[in-house]
């Protein structure tokens, strides 16, 4: 009987848990839903700037702006996308061991002149464990992208990028792929590698007001900001589907183990009503 009740103990908690992961899936699947709808929108407006940018540049070769200055890296700054929670399969992990990676290959600047701006809990964690210290708390933003939190973010990288005060600018986050698939990627934020203008289309002519140089001057900053908030919303949605990839399987494996532990169940019982009849028999044999 003892036996019987401890197995009826672990399907109720298997049941209580499956409650909760079957819940967690459900907003993470809503919460997915929202972030590619928005990407879903915000990725055409992106390439359409981008362009616009490539229009502009043709037969401007002597275009020059601070945010495309290459030169020797001495100082560089790290953006780092994670979440502020776990139950995310690889998700932070992944991010982490590219990070570690990303600062491995900068060690040889000091620690001192790596700076770590973390937008998630657990990758602020990470930094603490290499006794770094973050450039900042980003923790209040890391769950709800915000364009206005973003841009501040992007306005301080490139006032300390056109003062000379870091060199390079990177970005680690995830790209979301698809429901099961999220790849990490890391790239180069500042300095900006400039698209190719290409040749003039003969059979488009268009008015630029009051030129393309002032023009690009004023479109720049905005297709950085604009980069960044994309990357959050990247992340984002590679977080909420990861979530629910991981609680799908938890769910899984909660449905293999109620299997499991009913049939266990239905053994023992049986076993233990076998045993009492068997007793009884003997007894009356007896």
């Amino acid at each position: 009987m003892a036996l019987l009740k401890e197995i009826k103990g672990r399907l109720q908690s298997v049941h209580s848990t499956r409650k909760i992961t079957s819940a967690m899936m459900m907003v993470s699947s809503a919460k997915l839903l929202k972030t590619q709808q928005l990407i879903a929108t915000l990725y055409p407006y992106e390439q359409k700037l981008n362009h616009m940018m490539q229009h502009l540049l043709q037969g401007e070769m002597e275009f020059r702006s601070p945010y495309i200055q290459q030169r020797d890296v001495k100082r560089v700054a790290i953006v780092v996308f994670s979440s502020n929670t776990g139950l995310a399969g690889r998700f932070n992990h992944n991010i982490i061991n590219q990070l570690n990676s990303v600062i491995e290959s900068y060690k040889h600047l000091g620690k001192e002149n790596i700076l770590i701006y973390p937008i998630g809990s657990k990758v602020t964690k990470a930094i603490q464990k290499l006794e770094m210290v973050p450039a900042g708390d980003y923790e209040a933003i890391a769950a709800k992208a915000s364009y206005q939190a973003t841009r501040m973010i992007a306005q301080e990288l490139m006032q300390l990028f056109i003062t000379d005060k870091i060199d390079r600018v990177e970005l680690i986050y995830h790209h979301y792929v698809s429901k099961g698939t999220q790849e990490v990627r890391q790239e180069i934020f500042l300095p900006v590698d400039l698209p190719s203008g290409g040749n003039e289309d003969p059979e488009q002519e268009y008015l630029v007001e009051p030129d393309r140089i002032s023009l690009l001057e004023q479109l720049l900053p905005k297709v950085i900001q604009l980069k960044l908030y994309t990357m959050h919303i990247d992340s984002l949605t590679s977080e909420h589907a990861a979530r629910m990839t991981a609680m799908q399987i938890a769910n899984d494996n909660a449905d293999n183990l109620i299997d499991e532990l009913k049939l266990e169940y239905n053994k023992v019982r049986q076993q233990s009503i076998t045993n009492e009849l068997l007793d009884i028999a003997g007894g009356t044999v007896r």
